[in-house]
């Protein structure tokens, strides 16, 4: 089993509105986002997945977000823009782009900061 796995991030804004603490005020953070993928197989160039194509679709899933105020892009109109719902809400954006492919969409991990994050496996 092999496991690829490529980092992205963004810059973003967000509160927490049902959260008593500093958090509920207005803050940012450089999210970092690591897209990881799972396969058992190697093409003819020994090469599972082309990297440059994971870097591609991670930018255009994060795209909306970057330098927004989180609260503001759906679906944290409507719910809490927390590392816990961002990692699904760009897991669903990336499942997509993997399906027929050589490879499974293992995990994504969003870290709000260098020592805190969130590790999502459907």
């Amino acid at each position: 089993m092999y496991q690829l796995f490529v980092e992205g991030h963004f810059d973003a804004a967000h509160y927490l509105r049902h959260y008593r603490g500093k958090c509920e005020k207005l803050h940012g953070h450089r999210f970092k986002v690591v897209v990881r993928l799972n396969t058992t197989k190697l093409d003819q160039a020994g090469l599972a997945y082309d990297f440059a194509q994971i870097k591609r679709f991670l930018r255009e899933a994060l795209a909306p977000f970057d330098h927004a105020c989180l609260n503001d892009v759906p679906p944290f109109d409507e719910t809490e823009p927390s590392c816990e719902n961002l990692a699904p809400t760009i897991y669903n954006r990336l499942q997509p782009c993997f399906l027929g492919s050589p490879v499974t969409l293992a995990c994504i991990e969003v870290w709000e900061s260098p020592t805190s994050g969130v590790a999502y496996y459907p």
